[in-house]
């Protein structure tokens, strides 16, 4: 049953054969009950008659009725009967059908006879209704009859050959049984006409997909007349391709950027080692041409990390822990190694965390967010501007603020500074010194941490990223 074809026609079919069947045995029931309720009242109306005519003087029971006249008793073939009872059980009276069989004696009353179905005497099913009853006595001396009290009631018995009653119920039966087959058999032509057409648009959708390849992504869903119920798949359908081809997109950038990155180092150890070989030179050219390689090596170095950093969290691969981190002080302990720096370029730093603002969180992950922050805040702000770090409580988290002067990235630009390999075009002077990883790892890593970054920049040239922490404790995942 993983076919969504004949799971449909099978539904269908059993419904409608379920419905079938129902609908079968309640007419059946119906019509069967009416006939025979009409059988039994046109039994109970012969027994009615003969009852009727029955006629008591003295000891001696008669019938008024000339039986000669009723031809139902007279039948060679499917004759009815009757039997008449005396009140301590004594035959009174029997049909000349029956012979020396005896009926079923029946003890109902004139308002409620008894009915019973039976097998009569050439083996045909039959049905009989039986009553008590009183009879008419002779009144002496008088030419009228009249019924006593205290007389003693008589038994009849009345029964008819019901073979064709039978018959019709059979024939309903085998009716129903064959209209039912019919219906059955035309209903599945219908269904599988029905369910095919149906389908179509299934047929349609996975037409369009099959024309979609991984070098043409940008191609989407647009079927037309589609029914209601499978837009919302199309939609979704659209959705998907949409975002894999902004990862496709994200792929290539990526690689053609991790070509350029390793590149420019590359062509400037190249450059340096040609140069450096040309002639032979003293010492100190020796040493400055191999300290400039180790520099370029060591940015290749710091730029493969981030790579591996972010490829680790992209992959699960990172273990967390959690500590209860003082934040000014974990700043303080961040900042020492760009400190130098700040010095040179008269770069003043301002811490402004409270130093009793604490929170919960992987305190070597928050140290790497920390120092790419401070580190790209040092390269990039002005000679003689400023740097501070902020903190507060909102709500249920933690906000750390890293601002500096001197950007002049316009606020669309400010928006792109998360994205791998991303970087102003002023930055791309320094090539090899920095390569636009270290945001990326930034937002990876909040992320991870169950946080979220943001970054601005204001019409003053100030540039902010906000880090926003859980402040309670929480499961670590990386999204």
């Amino acid at each position: 049953m993983r076919s969504l074809r004949a799971r449909l026609l099978v539904g269908m079919i059993s419904g409608i054969l379920l419905l079938l069947i129902v609908f079968s045995v309640i007419i059946y029931t119906v019509v069967r009950r009416t006939l025979v309720n009409q059988f039994d009242a046109s039994l109970a109306a012969t027994a009615q008659i003969l009852a009727a005519s029955v006629e008591q003087d003295g000891d001696k029971i008669e019938l008024e009725l000339d039986i000669q006249k009723m031809p139902e008793f007279q039948r060679v073939e499917h004759p009815a009967y009757f039997q008449l009872w005396r009140h301590n059980g004594a035959v009174a009276v029997r049909s000349a059908s029956l012979g020396t069989d005896d009926l079923l004696r029946l003890d109902g009353s004139l308002d409620a006879p008894v009915f019973r179905a039976l097998q009569t005497r050439s083996g045909q099913p039959g049905r009989a209704v039986g009553f008590k009853f009183a009879p008419k006595i002779e009144s002496r001396g008088r030419k009228r009859y009249q019924q006593s009290a205290e007389q003693q009631l008589l038994t009849l018995v009345v029964a008819r050959d019901a073979s064709g009653l039978q018959y019709q119920l059979r024939f309903l039966l085998w009716l129903l049984l064959l209209a039912s087959l019919g219906t059955i058999g035309l209903s599945l032509l219908v269904a599988v006409f029905v369910v095919r057409e149906g389908l179509s648009p299934l047929n349609l959708l996975a037409a369009e997909i099959a024309v979609i390849r991984e070098d043409n992504l940008a191609v989407r869903v647009g079927t037309e007349r589609m029914p209601a119920e499978m837009v919302p798949i199309r939609k979704r359908l659209n959705e998907l391709l949409s975002r894999l081809e902004a990862s496709f997109n994200r792929e290539r950038r990526f690689t053609a950027d991790v070509a350029h990155e390793l590149r420019t180092p590359l062509a400037g150890i190249r450059s340096s080692l040609e140069v450096t070989l040309r002639r032979t030179r003293d010492v100190n050219e020796y040493q400055a041409s191999l300290s400039d390689c180790l520099t370029i090596a060591r940015n290749m170095q710091a730029m493969m990390d981030n790579l591996l950093a972010l490829a680790r969290i992209d992959a699960h691969q990172i273990t967390f822990r959690r500590d209860r981190i003082q934040l000014a002080k974990l700043v303080n302990s961040c900042w020492r190694p760009f400190s130098g720096r700040a010095i040179e370029r008269s770069i003043v730093f301002e811490n402004r965390i409270p130093g009793e603002m604490n929170c919960e969180s992987d305190p070597n992950l928050l140290s790497i967010v920390l120092s790419n922050l401070l580190d790209n805040a040092v390269e990039y702000t002005n000679k003689e501007g400023q740097i501070w770090t902020a903190g507060r409580h909102a709500d249920n988290s933690v906000e750390i603020t890293v601002a500096n002067t001197g950007c002049r990235l316009t606020d669309e630009e400010a928006s792109q500074v998360f994205d791998c390999f991303w970087r102003g075009d002023l930055s791309r002077t320094n090539t090899g010194m920095h390569c636009g990883l270290g945001l990326a790892l930034v937002q990876k890593i909040i992320r991870a941490l169950g946080g979220c970054a943001a970054a601005e920049v204001t019409s003053t040239g100030i540039f902010t990223v906000r880090l926003s922490l859980p402040a309670k404790r929480e499961s670590l995942s990386i999204q």
